[in-house]
């Protein structure tokens, strides 16, 4: 075997495969504990998400650096041009999933974002009500117009 299919063979992405695989289990898990609510389930799940995160980017680079390596640009299209020299359509079809996979993942963080962002709004608007900081009215004059709570007294007209 010659260095550079020594090298060419040192590509690989299973690494990767298994690690995003790892982060769907882990974002549809937040997904369940930001629905019920779980604090306590999404707190331990932010340093293992960290974790996660790191060793996929240390994958991805060994992964470039392989690419480089074999002659290859360090990147996706670099990976593309090294699957269409290994003619191999398991490796093709692996590459498909994976791809499909980062995808999916892509859409589960969305959609956990936007259940982050609903959670953080509903906390915020019972703050402000908690704090007399409320937009919506809370009190009706004698004329029957509203006033927020912390209307001054000037704002009461007669």
């Amino acid at each position: 075997m010659t260095s550079a299919n020594q090298v060419s063979s040192q590509v690989s992405f299973e690494k990767d495969a298994a690690l995003v695989a790892a982060l769907l289990h882990d974002l549809q898990s937040e997904q369940s504990a930001l629905v019920s609510a779980d604090l306590d389930t999404i707190e331990r799940m932010v340093d293992k998400r960290v974790e996660l995160l790191q060793a996929l980017g240390a994958a991805a680079n060994a992964r470039y650096e392989a690419l480089a390596a074999a002659g290859f640009e360090p990147n996706e299209q670099g990976m593309s041009a090294w699957l269409k020299k290994q003619s191999s359509p398991l490796l093709d079809e692996a590459w498909v999933s994976f791809q499909e996979q980062l995808v999916q993942a892509k859409e589960l963080n969305r959609l956990n974002g936007i259940l982050i962002n609903k959670n953080f709004m509903r906390n915020q608007e019972k703050l402000d009500a908690l704090n007399g900081k409320s937009s919506a009215p809370q009190f009706y004059g004698k004329n029957g117009h509203a006033h927020r709570a912390n209307s001054t007294r000037s704002s009461y007209s007669v």
